[in-house]
């Protein structure tokens, strides 16, 4: 069984984004999630390290244009969702997707928001994004918008269980 697993965003150019090491949480029909509790590090590309102070949990959803992270109960937004091409895994320890530019979230007051349509828009130009993936991305960020907001799960109760075993 994986104890830690290695998490790697690229952008669509094949140049590393976000990156991070994260605990195996637990594998469920809603897909695989990790968690990391408070005061957790991530880098953006070869950035400097940067750290987190509240708990997080990631979802890795089967076959989906999305990610999902939720936030431990201080963090001013709730659950972000990065559109993303599907999960891979290039080994039981490390997943790796691109992400697409566009966001999904869900801030404390219940505010659902698409953020950064002006950088999918750059990088549609700039990376030559296939119409494929350019209709996959909207569909998924409107589809997120529409279960961020309805109560759907995994976005409801579910992620709170995987939440509480990093929160502390």
């Amino acid at each position: 069984m994986r104890d830690e697993v290695r998490i790697v965003y690229r952008k669509y150019d094949g140049s590393l984004h976000w990156h991070m090491t994260m605990k195996w949480l637990g594998e469920d029909d809603y897909g695989i999630w990790t968690g990391v509790g408070p005061n957790n590090t991530a880098r953006r590309g070869d950035g400097p390290l940067q750290t987190f102070e509240h708990p997080v949990v990631t979802l890795f959803p089967r076959n989906t244009w999305w990610t999902a992270n939720f936030y431990g109960d201080h963090a001013r937004t709730e659950i972000y969702c990065d559109i993303a091409t599907p999960a891979t895994w290039p080994s039981p320890d490390v997943v790796t997707m691109v992400d697409l530019d566009l966001d999904v979230c869900r801030r404390r007051d219940g505010a659902i928001v698409l953020l950064d349509e002006d950088e999918f828009a750059e990088h549609q130009l700039k990376y030559d994004y296939p119409a494929d993936v350019i209709a996959s991305s909207r569909s998924a960020a409107t589809w997120l918008q529409t279960a961020l907001g309805d109560g759907s799960e995994p976005f409801a109760t579910v992620y709170r269980s995987y939440l509480a075993q990093v929160a502390s």
